[in-house]
């Protein structure tokens, strides 16, 4: 049942990829008690930086629908997601989403990621995120990659400004987090080099 679900899923589950120390891959069926442990034990951590969690939101059946929402995207071209393992023991260490995938006179996407409270500040994001950036801008010839986060996110503002992106805005009760909508810093990343 469970191969069959990730074979009917996933019969174009979008591309791995490999970074300095993570791997980068689409979320498959079998990573669920994985995937629910890690956002368990990190739940207290990501609440603040996440819209609210139903009350299923670490079950297998969330996480099947999340699955099935994730395969529709990536074979309609609108979303690419991607879990995050450390190269060195292939542990979940977290997730990265390149969103609203829009072509024609934008050529853009929004990026969104979380980490697993044991992770952060390891590098890990760092390399995951260069390594869908490169992703967007060479394989999917994007133009421009955005990224929002709460203004006291510190430690994800850092991290895009180390990427390169640059802060272009603030937006008043852009997003719905934890409960509220909530003001965001807005950023994004230009790609310079033609695109053939």
């Amino acid at each position: 049942m469970n191969v069959l679900f990730d074979k009917v899923l996933y019969a174009n589950p979008g591309p791995t990829l490999t970074g300095d120390a993570v791997t980068l891959r689409p979320p498959r069926y079998r990573d669920w008690q994985e995937w629910a442990a890690l956002r368990g034990r990190s739940q207290t951590f990501l609440k603040p930086w996440e819209p609210e969690w139903s009350r299923d939101s670490l079950t297998r059946a969330a996480f099947r629908r999340r699955l099935r929402r994730h395969g529709e995207a990536t074979r309609d071209g609108t979303g690419y997601s991607f879990l995050i393992f450390r190269t060195s023991d292939e542990v979940l260490v977290g997730g990265i989403t390149l969103s609203n995938l829009r072509y024609g006179v934008s050529r853009a996407c929004s990026v969104g990621y979380w980490m697993g409270e044991s992770f952060v500040r390891q590098g890990y994001m760092k390399d995951a995120l260069a390594r869908v950036v490169r992703f967007g801008f060479r394989d999917l010839r994007l133009h421009r990659i955005e990224a929002a986060c709460l203004p006291n996110n510190t430690a994800s503002r850092s991290l895009l400004r180390s990427v390169g992106f640059c802060e272009e805005g603030y937006a008043r009760a852009y997003l719905k987090i934890d409960g509220r909508w909530q003001d965001h810093v807005l950023y994004g990343l230009v790609n310079d080099a033609p695109v053939r």
